[in-house]
């Protein structure tokens, strides 16, 4: 068990129980992208994330499966980074979640 309590180990937890949505597609999505690209982002790439997550399930949903975008431009820059990760990257550990 991880007992850092550091503000930003309490970050990352609170981000990571947001980006677990109870909806698969999203989940396969936004916790490798989490796991692997979070902490490498820019201030304000993290704190789109931040507010991308704060979203509705149906509106994450029709962004990540490219059937829309959203209307602001660092909401679609972060929902950009997110699929091309997706589709750049082996996430089939990530396939039991």
């Amino acid at each position: 068990m991880n007992d850092d309590n550091s503000p930003a180990a309490i970050l990352r937890k609170r981000l990571y129980w947001h980006s677990r949505r109870g909806m698969w597609e999203l989940d396969l999505l936004l916790i490798p992208f989490l796991e692997q690209r979070f902490d490498q982002l820019s201030e304000s790439d993290q704190l789109a994330y931040e507010e991308l997550i704060k979203g509705e399930d149906q509106d994450l949903f029709v962004w990540l499966m490219h059937r829309e975008w959203p209307e602001e431009p660092s909401q679609r820059r972060i929902v950009q980074m997110i699929v091309e990760h997706a589709e750049s990257t082996d996430n089939s550990a990530y396939r039991t979640l």
